[in-house]
């Protein structure tokens, strides 16, 4: 069977850093027992938020935490009051000086981790997960990405044997170590089963000096192509065409009425020309019509004289 790595510890070093920046000699394992219990809390409780990663800093006996959502003003509240009760929390249970930063996601249909996120949502409430998960690809292509792969596995629509069903547009170089691919794990927890949700978002490559090659910076949504926004211009720009007026015949001209007046049927000049017909051959005439009487012959009703 192909084992898959993990895509961000695989670049870890090359084109990602650690989310989790400090060292120490002593305690080590105490300390990161301390941030795997402080990013499960802040993901329960901020689950409503939107958040996509949580990176933890520790200067000296600081500790500095940096959140990534999608819904900062969930997170601040009303004039910083939740995030001086959540700040006030986390310094009572580390027992240490807390600094926490905010940074949005301005486009979260590029963020695996928010997508897989999206599409369990949908799925706990019984959206058909073909659906969910077509919707998620073709928002995260309209947006710019370069490639989306996402895969379902479990007991997908309550079928009794588990199953796994996945999607992929555009490209998704994962041996690839410039390649900027960004991925995301989550679970939707259904009547049916646990249903697992993974999702690999490419957004191009990034070089040595830092730059990004291949992320398209489109506007969302599309424009329509020149031709067809040439052609929706120029009617936009066209005059509306006027109905023709139709009003009964009067004694007054129509420079005196100041319109245009039609005529009634029978003032309607006659056709000049005779009417074309198809050609036909001469109609003969029955014989018992040209049988002529014993008595001689009759004048045509139209030469009776009294």
């Amino acid at each position: 069977m192909g084992q898959k790595v993990h895509p961000y510890g695989f670049r870890l070093g090359v084109t990602k850093t650690w989310r989790s920046r400090w060292f120490s000699k002593q305690d080590y394992a105490k300390l990161l027992r301390e941030d795997l219990e402080l990013k499960d809390s802040l993901r329960d409780r901020l689950k409503a938020a939107g958040v996509s990663s949580i990176e933890v800093d520790r200067p000296g006996n600081k500790l500095r935490i940096t959140i990534f959502t999608s819904r900062p003003g969930i997170i601040i509240g009303r004039k910083g009051a939740e995030i001086e009760k959540l700040k006030g929390d986390l310094a009572k249970k580390t027992k240490r000086e807390v600094f926490i930063d905010i940074q949005e996601v301005h486009k979260p249909e590029l963020d695996a981790q928010l997508v897989s996120e999206s599409i369990g949502l949908q799925l706990e409430k019984r959206v058909a997960f073909r659906r969910a998960m077509r919707k998620a690809v073709d928002s995260a292509l309209r947006f710019g990405c370069k490639g989306i792969k996402v895969r379902v596995s479990g007991r997908l629509n309550g079928a009794e044997i588990a199953r796994t069903e996945w999607y992929l547009q555009g490209q998704l170089p994962l041996h690839t170590l410039r390649a900027d691919i960004d991925y995301g794990f989550s679970q939707a927890y259904t009547t049916y089963g646990v249903i697992g949700i993974k999702c690999w978002v490419y957004k191009g490559e990034i070089l040595p000096g830092g730059q990004r090659r291949g992320l398209r910076n489109e506007p969302e949504p599309r424009r329509a192509p020149p031709r067809d926004r040439d052609r929706r211009d120029r009617d936009r720009d066209r005059p509306p065409r006027q109905a023709p007026s139709f009003a009964p015949p009067s004694s007054q001209s129509g420079s005196e009425a100041g319109g245009v007046t039609q005529a009634a049927p029978g003032d309607m000049p006659s056709r000049t020309s005779a009417p074309i017909l198809p050609p036909m051959a001469q109609p003969t005439q029955p014989s018992w019509k040209q049988d002529k009487p014993e008595g001689g012959e009759t004048k045509p009703e139209g030469d009776k004289t009294e």
